[in-house]
């Protein structure tokens, strides 16, 4: 089945502790239906220093489930994604706009 969220995308998401917010995708992995996007659940990780980097606590952003992520459509409004054909092509469009995304 095609991926209805990609990399880059503008995203909102729907549930959760970060409910209403919004960004951008930075990666997906579509096997285990997880998205992380950038400043969205957000935890602390504490790490051991090493010759490399400094120790301490380092925000790193977790991966959310894709059911919890909607695409933002041109209005910052959040949309499903449905699929249709053009030029003998699948593409993705907005549902509520009508728009090619």
């Amino acid at each position: 089945m095609a991926a209805k969220l990609r990399k880059g995308d503008k995203v909102v998401v729907l549930a959760g502790k970060d409910k209403g917010k919004q960004g951008e995708i930075t990666s997906v992995d579509p096997k285990a239906g997880k998205a992380v996007v950038d400043g969205v659940n957000v935890a602390i990780r504490h790490t051991k220093q090493s010759q490399t980097s400094r120790g301490g606590r380092v925000p790193t952003t977790m991966p959310l489930d894709l059911s919890n992520l909607a695409l933002l459509d041109s209005n910052g409004k959040a949309t499903r994604v449905g699929f249709r054909e053009e030029d003998g092509k699948k593409v993705r469009f907005a549902k509520t706009t009508g728009e090619t995304v």
